[in-house]
């Protein structure tokens, strides 16, 4: 069972397609908005989004590419636009597929089951010395023992683990992990990075050895 980000500003549209999806299985979570579809993915895991391009506020365009910023999540951009220019604009924004509407409820159920293989297929999992980040999850475990981060946590702890040895200023940090625009002091980066050491050290791994303060710059992962 697959859990299924459905966002869609017509709840009408959101119960179709749920009658579609759970009968085969999947879990529905309906989000009448993009800013609350995002606003879940910040404290939830999901196996797949299905999200609505012509939505007020944060189209599904913004909304694909400030989701492509922060999670690794199959994305399947629904829409009654099925011009070719759509389709290429929705795949290089980030998503994995285009399905116009409106559409046959077996062609997207096979659509939905084909991208799940091939996502769960990569199974992306970093390790470090013990460390194992398993970026479809979203769970950090060391030494076969779960460490209980926040998604910010997590996203910071995986991007240092991309990119050992690379020195992060703040407002990298920053503009990386919550997005442009958003009000956010140097001080929050400094307490998450505090927090991530602290779960790091309570789970018997050396956080201090690997990750350091670059005084008046940042901050990096030593390899």
């Amino acid at each position: 069972m697959a859990t299924i980000l459905l966002v869609d500003d017509e709840m009408r549209m959101l119960d179709l397609l749920a009658l579609y999806l759970e009968p085969a299985g999947h879990k529905c979570i309906k989000r009448t908005s993009a800013n609350a579809a995002i606003e879940y993915l910040e404290h939830h895991g999901v196996d797949l989004i299905l999200l609505d391009i012509m939505m007020p506020e944060m189209d599904g365009w913004e909304a694909c590419g400030e989701i492509r910023k922060h999670w690794d999540i199959p994305i399947i951009m629904l829409s009654a636009r099925s011009e070719k220019p759509d389709i290429v604009k929705g795949l290089h924004i980030g998503a994995d597929d285009y399905v116009t509407k409106p559409f046959d409820e077996g062609e997207l159920l096979a659509r939905i089951e084909a991208l799940l293989r091939r996502h769960s297929s990569k199974s992306p999992v970093l390790t470090f010395k013990g460390l194992n980040l398993s970026m479809e999850s979203y769970e950090v475990h060391y030494d076969g023992n779960q460490i209980p981060l926040t998604p910010k946590e997590f996203s910071l702890l995986s991007l240092f683990l991309q990119n050992k040895n690379k020195v992060f200023t703040r407002e990298h940090l920053i503009s990386t992990i919550w997005g442009y625009g958003v009000a956010t002091e140097d001080r929050t980066i400094d307490s998450h990075v505090r927090n991530l050491r602290d779960k790091l050290r309570k789970a018997g791994f050396a956080a201090d050895d690997y990750l350091a303060t670059v005084w008046g710059v940042g901050y990096k992962w030593i390899e």
